[in-house]
């Protein structure tokens, strides 16, 4: 709560907005959350955090105070928000909160129709958006919510204190959710990230099973834990090819493995002898001998990949040298159409003690939607830099 604390100018701000929400820290936790999705698809050879980038979010369903557009402006400079509600009491109050905060210019409140779509975005005039959030009704009936909150222990924290519009909708948050799916069916990769918090365990394998069906194997889900208790669940989606870490991707126990996203990530160690100097010169040298983009940053010993096709495979050296493109080795510019993205890097790892650090290589699947590909590619690394550091040691 401290570090919510510090988010707000002075403490009757802070006050008005802790009373107007129901799970505070969990919001707060989704931002994070949202953030790190954001983050870890940005692409860049560092994967982490980019002040000079400018992001939009649509917060679906703002309530009585629009914590989460508040929130994800006081902690990113460079956010804005629009922020929607079909209840016109919720939108006045919304907004005099951002008055309040003086956020006006980067906190758009959108009184919406609840026959209209959940993603307006011609409306709002925006061709595309970085992501969407939403806290959807979590009940389908008055009946529900009542029963829900009689097993409850702890009141009011631990229960569910908004108005019924926040609280119901039919078919709950499954559905209001498959609403969501639906939509972005249609918008595509016109928003980046699709997100949702859920109440529910149960909601996020029925939801991921429906974002299978429609061929989507690009989500993230997590579990925000508040207390020993209070427990929340979200969902994230894209149609583009941006690949999240699998630290914001698959933080979620209790969901059966095969609904999990495809790990991203993919290690291995080094002979105990290898130094890693000459690991990292060999590593740059292999895969700069690649015909696709390679770009390394010597100050962190990462590098990233793009390429359009598999070009590292003994099939696709014999077709290049066929096609007498053999040896092009790096390029200059990113492929338009990308097959495969990649972030490679290399650090000492301390093993058990005491042996002596091992020179690790971490590889971290950052855009694509071949699996097959990028196991590929893991593997032709692994190979090449065992066989190229085995031969120099025994030289």
């Amino acid at each position: 709560m401290e570090r919510a604390r510090s988010l707000y100018k002075n403490d009757i701000d802070f006050a008005a907005l802790a009373l107007q929400s129901r799970d505070f820290a969990k919001q707060l936790n989704y931002i994070i959350w949202v953030q790190d999705l954001l983050d870890s698809t940005a692409g860049t050879v560092k994967d982490s955090y980019d002040p000079d980038r400018e992001v939009v979010g649509l917060d679906v369903g703002t309530g009585c105070c629009s914590i989460y557009p508040l929130l994800g402006c006081k902690t990113r400079t460079n956010w804005k928000f629009i922020a929607t509600d079909i209840d016109e009491q919720n939108a006045r109050t919304a907004k005099e909160n951002v008055v309040l905060n003086e956020l006006e210019s980067r906190i758009q409140i959108v009184k919406t129709d609840p026959e209209g779509p959940l993603f307006p975005l011609d409306e709002f005039d925006h061709k595309t958006l970085d992501f969407t959030m939403c806290n959807p009704p979590f009940y389908t009936s008055q009946e529900e919510m009542l029963s829900s909150a009689e097993t409850k222990s702890h009141v009011p924290f631990s229960a569910c204190t908004g108005a019924a519009v926040e609280m119901i909708a039919p078919g709950g948050e499954v559905e209001f959710v498959t609403c969501m799916i639906n939509e972005s069916l249609h918008l595509r990769d016109r928003i980046q990230w699709y997100t949702s918090m859920l109440g529910k365990l149960s909601s996020v394998t029925t939801l991921v099973e429906l974002l299978i069906k429609h061929n989507n194997y690009n989500y993230a889900v997590t579990e925000f834990v508040q207390g020993s208790k209070t427990k929340r669940w979200a969902v994230a989606w894209s149609w583009g090819n941006r690949r999240p870490a699998m630290s914001v991707a698959r933080n979620i126990p209790g969901v059966p493995k095969h609904l999990l996203p495809f790990p991203a990530d993919f290690s291995f160690t080094l002979p105990t002898e290898t130094n890693i100097d000459t690991a990292i010169s060999t590593m740059n040298a292999e895969l700069k001998s690649i015909p696709w983009y390679w770009e390394w940053n010597k100050s962190i010993s990462a590098g990233v990949g793009f390429a359009s096709e598999n070009v590292w495979s003994r099939q696709a050296r014999r077709k290049m040298k066929l096609a007498a493109q053999a040896g092009t080795g790096h390029m200059d510019d990113i492929p338009q159409e990308v097959a495969l993205g990649v972030r490679v890097q290399l650090k000492l790892h301390q093993g058990k003690e005491p042996e002596p650090k091992e020179v690790q290589v971490l590889i971290r699947w950052i855009q694509g939607t071949d699996s097959v590909l990028f196991e590929s590619f893991c593997g032709m690394v692994k190979r090449k830099m065992e066989d190229v550091l085995v031969e120099e040691l025994a030289a």
